[in-house]
């Protein structure tokens, strides 16, 4: 992954695949570990100016099969409810990996070719970062 702008990439030759829209983080009690990310894809939404309708796929992290569910209703609770289908069109972690150190590269890189092999344009990945603490990036493919 590189994060360039796009007056450096194109300066060296580089064609952007896809461009940061907005990006949010949220932090909460940390008994609640992995409920974090139904905290920052609102963010992340709301700086983006998007709703749930205007996002094609979202891409989140679970360290446990049970994790995306709880985060899913909570979004839901929340007035951001996702349709399932577009939830981890791959799998998650546990079919993809869990990469120590490098979860959120591997969370957007499959979001990315997900949007790619689909002919598909915006998405949303997001991550716990553990502690409480979750992430959560709007992307744009770039044409």
């Amino acid at each position: 992954i590189v994060v360039a702008s796009r007056d450096y990439a194109e300066k060296h030759g580089h064609q952007p695949v896809a461009r940061i829209v907005a990006y949010g983080q949220a932090a909460m009690d940390p008994k609640w570990i992995f409920y974090a990310p139904v905290k920052a894809i609102p963010v992340a939404l709301n700086r983006a100016g998007w709703s749930v309708n205007d996002v094609d796929l979202f891409e989140i992290n679970e360290a446990f099969a049970s994790q995306v569910l709880a985060d899913m209703r909570g979004l839901e609770r929340d007035g951001y409810a996702v349709p399932m289908e577009k939830v981890n069109v791959h799998g998650g972690a546990i079919a993809l990996g869990h990469p120590l150190g490098s979860s959120g590269s591997r969370v957007l890189i499959t979001l990315i070719h997900a949007l790619q092999d689909r002919g598909l344009k915006r998405g949303v990945a997001a991550l716990c970062l553990g502690g409480g603490e979750a992430v959560a990036m709007a992307v744009e493919l770039e044409a």
